[in-house]
């Protein structure tokens, strides 16, 4: 908190502030004269009427009353490193957009619109990466237009929690009745650990996802559209652990980009979980990424799957910045197929 010289508490923010990063004290209870505190850290989205908002990592609104406050600065930008290997928000961005690739995409400004017939919101959604060329409202339109004309909802992909990300853009989004429908964080973590956990050599891996590998996946009915999108990518992977039946025991893709490998499609027989099977997946394809010059890793994981986020806070990844997809108002949908 900011202390003045005098040794008081002192608020050094103001609403020509909004966008920056803040840390503000305010009173727990709204007028009380002392108690407990609560603090918040996070993007000043907007002050008006007397009420801040600000947004935290996760995503999450906080609202405070002005009058409510005690204390609050200016902080720098979080900085890229955490654990794990350093990256910016713009470089995982690109990666991660790279690692699961729609089948159709067009150019709006500095913004990319992604089409592949509904298979997943990441590749049916816009990637907002700077400015569209045109005034918010008109490139909203137009944004609704594009998908409207393939018969699919229109979705932005936006970010939180790290420098460049897009929280001014979300809180643009839900003034305009836009609906956040799903919360996911981008983890990294170093790849070598990965690849020394597990012997993985009873891991196959191929270049194509076979029928007994889609036999595991989570999504079924999967149709060609939805074949293309897994095989998208620099260096695909695809690796299957051998069971008993005609699908395998477990399974993973892995994309390989320079420095990065991405892990996704993790998925295990509900039957044989909790016998570190998940792990010699990851550590076959770490392996494999290691092999063609990769070092660092990065994935994908749902807020709520805390069975993911132990296994991999166990192998070494942390958080990086979470993604959100706004989906346009219910109302501007209306007559779609």
């Amino acid at each position: 908190m900011e202390i003045s010289a005098a040794g008081r508490l002192e608020v050094r923010i103001t609403a020509a502030d909004v966008g920056k990063r803040v840390s503000v004290r305010r009173l727990s209870e709204p007028g009380a004269t002392e108690g407990k505190f609560t603090d918040t850290l996070g993007v000043l989205t907007s002050w008006d009427d007397g009420v801040l908002l600000i947004t935290r990592k996760s995503g999450e609104v906080v609202h405070i009353a002005e009058s409510s406050l005690v204390a609050g600065k200016v902080v720098p930008p979080a900085p890229a490193r955490r654990r794990g290997p350093a990256a910016s928000y713009e470089e995982l961005a690109r990666v991660s957009a790279r690692a699961w690739r729609p089948v159709e995409a067009e150019r709006l400004g500095d913004w990319e619109l992604r089409a592949a017939a509904g298979f997943t919101r990441r590749a049916n959604s816009v990637l907002p990466l700077g400015d569209p060329g045109l005034p918010l409202d008109e490139a909203l339109a137009a944004v609704r237009r594009w998908y409207g004309a393939r018969g699919l909802p229109a979705h932005l992909q936006t970010a939180s929690g790290a420098e460049g990300t897009q929280e001014m853009l979300a809180a643009e989004l839900e003034r305009r009745g836009w609906t956040r429908e799903v919360t996911a964080e981008l983890w990294t973590g170093a790849l070598a650990p990965v690849a020394d956990r597990a012997d993985g050599s009873g891991v196959s891996l191929s270049r194509t996802a076979d029928a007994a590998w889609l036999g595991r996946y989570q999504r079924k009915g999967l149709s060609e559209v939805a074949l293309r999108v897994l095989g998208s990518g620099p260096s695909v992977w695809f690796a299957s652990l051998p069971g008993e039946g005609a699908a395998p025991a477990a399974i993973g893709r892995c994309v390989v980009d320079g420095r990065w490998a991405s892990f996704s499609a993790v998925e295990v027989d509900p039957a044989l979980r909790r016998r570190g099977l998940a792990t010699e997946v990851l550590a076959a394809l770490a392996g494999r990424a290691l092999d063609e010059g990769a070092s660092a890793a990065w994935l994908q994981v749902e807020t709520d799957n805390e069975a993911a986020r132990a296994l991999y806070a166990g192998l070494g990844f942390a958080a990086h910045h979470a993604y959100h997809h706004y989906r346009e108002p219910r109302d501007a949908g209306a007559g779609r197929r």
